[in-house]
């Protein structure tokens, strides 16, 4: 069925390969389909247990390799068809300028303090508890648990009371992204550091992270359409049209030219030349040297058919 228009998928899928294959029936005929990937922690134990079943440890070590990469393109904070394209051996110069994190790329930070707090709690409660209580530890949460073990005593027991549980718990994921944690999901997903963690507890590194999102109102996507701001309809159908053409011509997906959002911003800053097209975010040099005059000619020539009012 060639004109899917939404794909949505309720719960984490074992691999990119099947989560690839589902998403890609959507749009098949050219034209715009979303996807949608809702997901928590609770799915990747419940996928991890699934994988440990196994009786054949070469193929369970394989099933979490899979598993640790559909992981990562979830909670990836670089463009994710970048991410599924590395994932299958392919590169993609510029961001797609479609999925969630090429519209709002996250904001960065040098979190190189923030991540020496998180391993030196992971440490200090001796690498034997999960990501919420290493939060609660960091947090300074007055809980019986903690008090029991004693935590409450530690150095650093509140250390890290400046910042949300959802702060932290992206911290802790994003380091366990950068191989500086390991989570043990068939052991309670117990956190424990690798020899990685080391340079960067003693000061030897520093290291970047993305902030996490905060949780976005129902009104973003109509937002995110009022920016992209097309002050000509018309023109931007003719784009579209022509990247059809293009992409049936060379037999790629219309997305591979260029995408929606680009497209829109040449419809709104109506580029004259080379250099201002590449201006445009989603055009690089390369897509610029084989797409940039028809779409330059396109462009020039609504803008010598509409009669100024």
């Amino acid at each position: 069925k060639p004109n899917v228009r939404f794909v949505v998928h309720f719960d984490l899928p074992k691999n990119i390969e099947g989560y690839y294959q589902e998403t890609g029936r959507a749009g098949r005929d050219g034209l715009p389909a979303d996807a949608l990937l809702l997901f928590g922690a609770q799915d990747i134990v419940t996928v991890r247990r699934l994988v440990d079943n196994s009786d054949n440890e070469e193929q369970k070590r394989i099933e979490v390799h899979k598993l640790n990469s559909m992981v990562a393109f979830a909670e990836a904070l670089t463009c994710r068809r970048r991410v599924l394209l590395g994932y299958f051996g392919d590169e993609q110069e510029e961001g797609c300028g479609n999925c969630d994190t090429c519209h709002v790329p996250p904001e960065r930070y040098d979190a190189t303090e923030d991540a020496r707090k998180a391993l030196s709690c992971v440490y200090r409660v001796g690498q034997r508890f999960g990501m919420k209580y290493v939060v609660d530890v960091i947090r300074g949460m007055d809980t019986e648990r903690i008090r029991n073990f004693g935590h409450d005593k530690l150095s650093t027991w509140g250390i890290g009371r400046g910042r949300s549980e959802v702060e932290w718990s992206s911290i802790l994921r994003q380091l366990i992204h950068h191989g500086f944690l390991v989570q043990d999901i068939a052991n309670y997903s117990v956190l424990t550091l690798t020899d990685s963690a080391r340079p960067l507890l003693r000061g030897d590194i520093r290291l970047e992270l993305g902030r996490p999102r905060l949780k976005q109102s129902s009104g973003r996507r109509k937002k995110l359409s009022a920016d992209l701001g097309i002050h000509d309809e018309l023109l931007f159908e003719r784009l579209r049209e022509l990247r059809k053409e293009l992409s049936d011509e060379q037999n790629v997906p219309p997305y591979v030219v260029f995408s929606d959002a680009t497209l829109s911003q040449m419809a709104t800053l109506l580029p004259d030349s080379k250099v201002a097209l590449l201006d445009i975010h989603g055009v690089g040099d390369k897509k610029l040297r084989r797409y940039g005059e028809a779409f330059l000619d396109a462009i020039a020539e609504h803008r010598g058919s509409v009669q100024p009012a």
